[in-house]
């Protein structure tokens, strides 16, 4: 059994419009490749909600800041086509970057609001390329769900603005974070760390567990996130980009916790740039957990290779 790959934009859409005869719901799965559980989580997800699944692969060059980056994303298609064969997906839709980008292609997304600060601080010109490309991708699929991970918090606002300003008729749907059984979060970038590095990675998470923990008991933000901070440095961290409260609904910053909310980080290991996010909840149960169990006076234990408390598809 293998997954069918389309290549082509007529392709794509004459299997589309044989679906719709049928009457097919639609989703998509939006992905760059190097598909790892959290994207095949995905894609299991969307398996159950609609008829027929696309997964789209491609390695979006306008959402890179560096040619260095760009180039040493992984490719790994075959691989990936075998990962997705026994799940049953419908396609693979993995066109070249003529086919996204035809000769003369002259226009960019822009999301303001959502798309500033964070990530959008630090990688200038990514969250463009990200709404480009996935709007081009929800309009050649005409899917009629997408799935998108909670891991990459911002861009999920971001692709959720710009469908809604778009009058793009796709349901945007959220799924939760898949971590290893340490807690590190999923992410194609994580083969990049050395064995050393790795055993320091999931530091990041359990940091932000409890940091979360200490602002949900209604501890001062700033003082958390500053203890945070310097636990991340001290974790084996050479930098930490960002590390913020921000409102779950909105992404407006936070200085008081009276809303959800959720805490995102981006820091750099070694030559590797790691991200992560967890959800603030309220004072009487810490991330879905009583805060009278064990789990609760450990953040990081509540992690678990199938704890789900917010993916990437699309990094």
């Amino acid at each position: 059994m293998s997954v069918p790959i389309v290549r082509s934009l007529a392709e794509l859409r004459a299997t589309v419009a044989e679906w719709r005869r049928e009457a097919a719901k639609i989703a998509v799965v939006p992905t760059m490749g190097a598909l790892h559980e959290g994207h095949l989580s995905l894609v299991r997800t969307a398996l159950a909600k609609a008829d027929r699944v696309i997964v789209t692969l491609f390695v979006n060059p306008k959402q890179f800041n560096s040619a260095a980056d760009l180039a040493a994303y992984p490719r790994t298609e075959e691989a990936d086509a075998a990962k997705l064969a026994p799940l049953g997906a419908h396609m693979l839709y993995a066109p070249d970057a003529g086919e996204i980008y035809p000769h003369g292609f002259a226009t960019a997304v822009t999301v303001n609001g959502v798309s500033e600060g964070l990530c959008g601080a630090f990688r200038p010109g990514h969250f463009d390329g990200v709404a480009t490309v996935v709007a081009k991708l929800f309009l050649q699929t005409a899917a009629d769900l997408a799935f998108f991970g909670e891991k990459d918090f911002q861009q999920l606002h971001v692709v959720r603005r710009m469908a809604r300003d778009l009058d793009i008729p796709i349901e945007i749907v959220a799924c939760p974070t898949v971590r290893e059984s340490d807690g590190l979060a999923l992410s194609s970038r994580n083969v990049r760390l050395s064995p050393t590095e790795r055993q320091a990675a999931p530091r990041l998470a359990s940091i932000l567990f409890a940091a979360a923990a200490r602002i949900a008991d209604g501890r001062p933000i700033s003082a958390v996130l500053a203890e945070a901070r310097a636990a991340i440095r001290e974790a084996g961290y050479r930098d930490v980009e960002y590390l913020e409260l921000r409102a779950e609904d909105d992404l407006k910053p936070l200085e008081v916790f009276a809303r959800p909310a959720r805490l995102l980080a981006a820091a750099w290991l070694g030559e590797t740039r790691l991200i992560d996010n967890v959800p603030v909840s309220s004072p009487r149960c810490v991330v879905g957990v009583p805060k009278s169990t064990a789990t609760a006076r450990n953040p990081a234990a509540q992690v678990s290779p199938t704890r789900r408390e917010t993916a990437v598809a699309m990094s």
